[in-house]
């Protein structure tokens, strides 16, 4: 019998069909899952008829950013890597478009893709009315009708003032980097006002509500530079975000917790990750971290190295970084490449988490057998791997001085 969660979650947590399907693509008893989603430590993330569970025993899983900006806006480009997003294995997909023709973006990547579409409505907000003029009003009309666009989850930024004056007297390198938080903060600071998202928190709640959306509570104060440790402003906005994912959770609102992103020194990525899950059952969600500063072009290859230490620590799910990162609006080989890299990461940190080394073992037989095209098959990335391994049947690196080969001839002859 599978348990039912709260009766104030939206339907499809409450299915036994559906928690029986995700429970069976996750290798996990339904009732184990039912249990996770009642108390909050997991959630199914919907898009029409295609669910996404995230967090407690669950496999990691990777969302890839997409969207215009206003300098470069080409919606055709966005549909690209949507289409290459869901391809080459995203689990959820982020339009975070501040261009022209917002919701004409966000309709042609809903047509073109199936995987659960999340938005930031402040962005929209933004690039619509202007900070200094858009209104809480403008903010919360936002929310509404990307609601009834039928996304899947949405990000707030729930930055509060006292957060802000610790950000000043800490003295960053880079003070707040989060595009969604400074904006939230631009807002507060022009009006002489409260965050309005913290404000008009009961409503936002009710909308999530009667479209069972999953409210995911913004990482404002994440570090832009290893040189920016753990401090005084990401512990009040850790206890912030908790309190908030608590009052959701009791008005039946499926929540995460975004947090231990932006760049964290490696050796202070597992004991921040920690930091969160210690404190907070909810399903954390990670941007990177980037444990080094200097891999400009390269920030997939540094994030990956990030992002397999806190999905091993215990993060839940992932955004990848493309070689774009720091430099502008990514490709679509690019999000290609980020996404693959942060695949990567989400199997290793599952290899630590779960143990789920199915894959590893049959690509361990495959190899012991000489089984190329069999190797390739099983690859994250089989058009990679073939594409790396050239032509022909056998590897050109060790020829006739093969390990396997030769250990195996040897020990194999009578002696």
């Amino acid at each position: 019998m599978v348990a039912m969660s709260p009766s104030l979650y939206p339907d499809h947590c409450r299915d036994p069909d559906v928690i029986r399907s995700v429970a069976r693509s996750e290798r996990i008893a339904p009732a184990v899952l039912a249990e996770h989603v009642d108390d909050g430590s997991a959630v199914i993330m919907r898009r029409r008829d295609r669910y996404i569970g995230i967090g407690k025993g669950l496999r990691i899983k990777v969302n890839v950013n997409l969207g215009t900006s206003n300098i470069r806006s080409v919606p055709g480009d966005e549909v690209k890597k949507a289409v290459i997003a869901e391809r080459y294995g995203a689990d959820t997909i982020s339009d975070l478009s501040m261009g022209m023709h917002i919701g004409e973006v966000r309709r042609l990547i809903f047509e073109h893709t199936t995987l659960p579409i999340t938005t930031v409505p402040v962005y929209q907000a933004a690039a619509e009315h202007g900070i200094g003029a858009m209104t809480a009003r403008d903010i919360l009309d936002t929310i509404r009708g990307q609601a009834r666009d039928g996304v899947s989850s949405m990000v707030i930024h729930c930055i509060t003032n006292d957060i802000l004056e610790r950000c000043r007297k800490q003295e960053r390198l880079l003070g707040i980097v989060s595009k969604g938080g400074s904006i939230t903060a631009a807002f507060m600071l022009h009006n002489g006002c409260q965050n309005p998202f913290i404000e008009h928190f009961d409503e936002i709640l009710g909308i999530m509500r009667s479209h069972g959306i999953v409210l995911s509570l913004g990482n404002s104060a994440r570090s832009g530079c290893i040189g920016d440790g753990w401090d005084a402003a990401q512990e009040a906005e850790l206890q912030e975000n908790i309190a908030l994912a608590e009052k959701a959770h009791q008005a039946g609102v499926q929540v995460i917790i975004e947090g231990a992103g932006g760049h964290i020194r490696y050796d202070r990525i597992a004991p921040t990750i920690r930091r969160y899950k210690e404190a907070s059952r909810f399903p954390l969600f990670v941007a990177g971290p980037l444990p080094t500063d200097i891999a400009l072009g390269l920030d997939h290859i540094a994030g990956c190295a990030g992002a397999s230490a806190a999905g091993a620590a215990g993060a839940d799910y992932l955004c990848s970084i493309t070689p774009a990162e720091h430099l502008g609006l990514p490709n679509p080989g690019q999000v290609r490449e980020g996404l693959l890299a942060w695949r990567v990461a989400a199997h290793i940190g599952d290899l630590a988490r779960l143990g789920l080394d199915l894959r590893d073992r049959r690509m361990a037989e495959k190899r012991g057998q000489m089984d190329r095209e069999g190797q390739i098959l099983l690859a994250i990335d089989p058009e990679a791997a073939q594409k790396s391994g050239g032509p022909g049947e056998v590897c050109t690196m060790c020829g006739d001085f093969c390990a396997l080969r030769l250990m195996r001839r040897f020990l194999q002859e009578p002696r």
